[in-house]
């Protein structure tokens, strides 16, 4: 079966709204974009779930809205993937990142560009992009998103997606969980049994339920978020989807950041923004409409009476928060319950998704008896390493526009800050080397929009996979470049299979060739068919699906980095479990040794894999400017 196929499993029958099942395989804790895309991956695979919400599903905040290629290669196998195209900007010229004084006004400095790095795919990146992944960046506002998936959801498990209804407890034993539901709006209490229990809740009950310490430095920088309609056609930027604002009156700390919003439009004809501005920009009462309203203006460069109208808004702060189990006992936490780090780099809604990828294929291989219970261990071992690097990385992208203030001079000193502007705009060598400064600050940016290596690079070390002792390719602390390698535990290389063209119709990637449901044995055509008695022969209730690949096909042969009678040994994440070189004397043998370390989860690491990013936690938390 390959990734393009449906499953063949059997949907749970639909359950009325007055009706409570007494038990099911998992009960998932939260209804944001995790726990709809959980309960849409368990169900496809016929896994019986129930997913409580503790509000509605009246989605009122924009949040994330930058879905990258390993992400959407989720969101393909949830066939959602094509309604977030669809959404998404037709051209390209919105993947880029600006940095302004304001968006306009009166003055001489108002509305200057400072400058502007490629994001996301565009530009110089686009290529390389292409390279890592048959999936694009895509640009979807969780405001659109969260409805889009709740759709799904609700036809994937019809009647199991509950509103109001609040857990509150989770008693667990060696069999599965009781957990305490409670309606909201009529009190009432009951009882239903899990085999599995997913805490993607944001932390909100689940931390203190299961005792839980997220490990990490806490309310760093304050930041309020406003969902806007608001008109800036008046901006001199026509294409950019993001810009940040500087100015001398705000010293070394940027002012905020505004986002288009669309729907219509992503670009300065946006009919809708999300306007972020740091907290020490709100003077007076900051629950006065007014007041923030005034701090907006302010930013952007508007007029007094600029009309404004605020559809939401949002406090928060920056966190650098990691769990320190990922597993309590049948309970798992994925997205925020796990794990929390500020929007820069964009990382949080992506790898909260590459969570539930990572868990739901291990859960329903358990509860489809395909592996032992021993498996699910691996998501931790595997997931929060990654997302103690992701926090670290974040954290440090957060302190990367100070520097560009400090190279245009500012500081306390508001009018030396524009006496710097003075120099900046000018045509004299001092102006031509302070322009020079700057654009190189602006570009150290990259690290944060330009994450290629960070997106489609992220690996496994240890867990549900069979290490065979080769480097990791390249300098792994690089954040910008990726390495395609079918190195165990790095994802499965993409190129177009049978000599595919870019604008090829029908075009198939190697991505194409993995099986939704148990593993993938890719091969060549010619080996094959001893694979496949291999294969037949192997032990284990998990299907393996043989794979051929054409033994003249030019670009998988680049890239496979195995002989023709080698193979790699796939999961439905797409990450290599083992490889073999070429075909061993005992093919039966070494696949059934590498299925049983695979399935157990793999080998303990002696230390912690996520104390290295702990330790660039606590530095980034410490140099951060407020």
């Amino acid at each position: 079966m390959s990734a393009s196929e449906k499953s063949t499993h059997v949907a749970s029958p639909p359950i009325g709204e007055d009706e409570w099942p007494a038990a099911t395989q998992v009960l998932i804790m939260g209804g944001g974009p995790v726990g709809l895309s959980c309960a849409i991956l368990l169900a496809q695979r016929g896994i019986d779930v129930l997913l409580v919400e503790r509000r509605d599903f009246v989605f009122r905040f924009p949040r994330a809205h930058l879905l990258n290629p390993r992400t959407m290669e989720a969101f393909s196998d949830m066939d959602v993937a094509a309604d977030i195209y669809a959404a998404t900007p037709t051209h390209d010229r919105w993947r880029k990142a600006v940095w302004y004084t304001t968006a306009t006004g009166p003055g001489r400095f108002d509305g200057m560009k400072i400058g502007e790095v490629p994001a996301w795919g565009g530009g110089p990146d686009a290529e390389r992009y292409r390279a890592a992944s048959p999936r694009t960046f895509a640009n979807m506002p969780q405001i659109r998103l969260d409805p889009l998936l709740y759709r799904h959801a609700l036809a994937a498990a019809p009647g199991r997606i509950r509103k109001l209804q609040e857990v509150v407890s989770i008693d667990q034993d060696a069999e599965g969980a009781t957990v305490g539901v409670l309606d909201v709006e009529s009190g009432e209490a009951r009882s239903i049994r899990a085999q599995y229990v997913i805490a993607a809740d944001g932390g909100r009950d689940s931390a203190d339920l299961l005792g839980v310490e997220l490990e990490g430095p806490r309310d760093m920088r304050e930041v309020v978020n406003y969902h806007v309609s608001l008109d800036l056609s008046a901006w001199s930027e026509p294409d950019a989807l993001l810009g940040h604002f500087l100015h001398p009156a705000g010293g070394a700390r940027r002012r905020g950041t505004i986002q288009a919003l669309g729907p219509t439009h992503y670009n300065r004809n946006a009919e809708e923004w999300l306007v972020s501005v740091a907290g020490w920009m709100v003077e007076g009462d900051p629950d006065d409409e007014a007041a923030l309203f005034e701090s907006i203006r302010r930013m952007l460069g508007l007029a007094a009476d600029h009309p404004i109208t605020m559809h939401s808004m949002t406090r928060w702060s920056y966190n650098g928060l990691v769990a320190e189990q990922f597993r309590v006992g049948r309970t798992f936490l994925a997205g925020d319950a796990a794990h929390k780090h500020p929007p820069t780099g964009g990382l949080g809604l992506n790898s909260g998704i590459q969570d539930a990828q990572n868990l739901c294929w291990k859960l329903a291989a358990v509860l489809d008896g395909q592996a032992p219970d021993a498996l699910l261990d691996s998501y931790q071992a595997e997931r929060r390493p990654i997302v103690a690097w992701y926090t670290a990385h974040s954290l440090e992208n957060a302190n990367r526009h100070p520097p560009i203030a400090a190279a245009l001079g500012f500081s306390e000193d508001e009018e030396a800050g524009f006496r710097s502007l003075e120099t900046f705009v000018s045509d004299t060598p001092e102006g031509a080397a302070m322009r020079e400064r700057v654009a190189a600050e602006v570009n150290h940016n990259a690290h944060d929009y330009s994450q290629l290596g960070v997106e489609a690079g992220f690996h496994y070390s240890a867990g549900a996979l069979v290490p065979d002792g080769t480097p990791v390719p390249g300098d792994p602390s690089d954040p910008i470049a990726f390495h395609a390698t079918s190195r165990p535990g790095h994802h499965l290389p993409h190129v177009w299979l049978d000599g595919a063209k870019e604008g090829d119709t029908g075009r198939r990637s190697s991505h194409d060739l993995v099986a939704r449901e148990g593993l993938t044995l890719i091969t060549s055509e010619s080996a094959a068919p001893r694979w496949r008695d291999a294969v037949s022969l192997a032990g284990g209730a998990m299907p393996i699906t043989v794979a051929a690949v054409a033994d003249d096909d030019v670009a998988w042969r680049e890239a496979r980095q195995i002989a023709d009678d080698g193979a790699l040994l796939v999961r439905p994440d797409r990450k290599v479990a083992w490889r073999t070189a070429n075909l061993p004397t005992d093919a039966v043998c070494a696949l059934d040794d590498a299925l049983a370390t695979i399935l157990r989860g793999g080998d303990t690491p002696g230390q912690d894999p996520a104390e290295p990013y702990l330790v660039r936690i606590r530095a980034a938390a410490n140099v951060l400017v407020k």
